[in-house]
């Protein structure tokens, strides 16, 4: 098992690609915290999970919150936290974006963006002394951009420029930071990004735009976080890998 004995911490983790994420990383031997806004759903999946599974509720874009995250994994853990995967996110709905109003643009930036900051002000402790690894999920926005998305793509855009800058600043502590870019998902957030309305129709345009003919899974985006995680990727940082079936070539 590639994580066995290593300690986790992922959020967004009680469904989509977060689930899948904690799911594929608890089957590879490591102790994860799920943690997600809606609590009660995360200890469900957690308790689904099994044996190496904890659940915590937690708002990412919230600071006590947030602290409240780390505190409960660092009694967990002993302290020490090997993987942080930061994949809570909030979509948009497509529209033109001068409809988009500020209270979901806040939003989207706070959680998409602000939560970054508060992992690193409040989580890097439990890394400083050993390493580790920060994943973030960023999407394939940043690097090809639909119409009708744009304060989101900014956020995706701002999100894997971060992990960039934070992966140069934290590799002195031997912390590797990297990104998955996704394509639109088989997840609870793909009718968001098709404007409300999730029909055969409008998805087959949107597959229309990947090459390998499908969207992503929680299987595919797990896959890459656990290479990221794992000993396989100990000399990678920086990297923002596209998971996308060919979208963005």
């Amino acid at each position: 098992m590639r994580l066995q004995g290593k300690t986790a911490l992922v959020t967004g983790a009680a469904s989509g690609f977060g689930e899948g994420i904690a799911r594929r990383f608890v089957a590879e031997g490591a102790r994860v915290l799920l943690v997600d806004i809606d609590g009660a759903k995360a200890d469900a999946v957690a308790r689904a999970i099994g044996d190496g599974a904890h659940a915590f509720g937690a708002d990412v874009a919230d600071a006590t919150s947030v602290q409240a995250m780390f505190a409960r994994a660092s009694e967990l853990f002993d302290g020490r936290l090997d993987s942080l995967v930061c994949n809570a996110g909030v979509p948009q709905t497509n529209m033109p974006m001068w409809e988009v109003d500020e209270a979901t643009f806040d939003r989207i930036y706070d959680v998409n963006v602000k939560s970054l900051y508060l992992a690193a002000r409040y989580g890097l402790d439990l890394m400083r002394s050993h390493g580790g690894s920060i994943i973030v999920t960023s999407s394939t926005a940043a690097s090809r951009p639909r119409p009708g998305l744009t304060w989101y793509n900014g956020s995706k855009g701002a999100a894997s420029t971060i992990t960039k800058s934070m992966a140069l600043e934290l590799a002195p502590m031997q912390i590797r930071v990297n990104a998955i870019h996704p394509v639109i998902g088989d997840t609870p957030m793909a009718s968001t990004f098709m404007g409300g309305v999730d029909t055969p129709e409008i998805r087959a345009k949107f597959i229309a735009t990947i090459p390998l003919g499908r969207m992503s899974t929680p299987a595919d985006i797990a896959g890459a976080a656990l290479y990221f995680a794992s000993d396989d990727g100990a000399f990678v940082t920086g990297v923002c890998m596209e998971v996308d079936g060919g979208r963005c070539v």
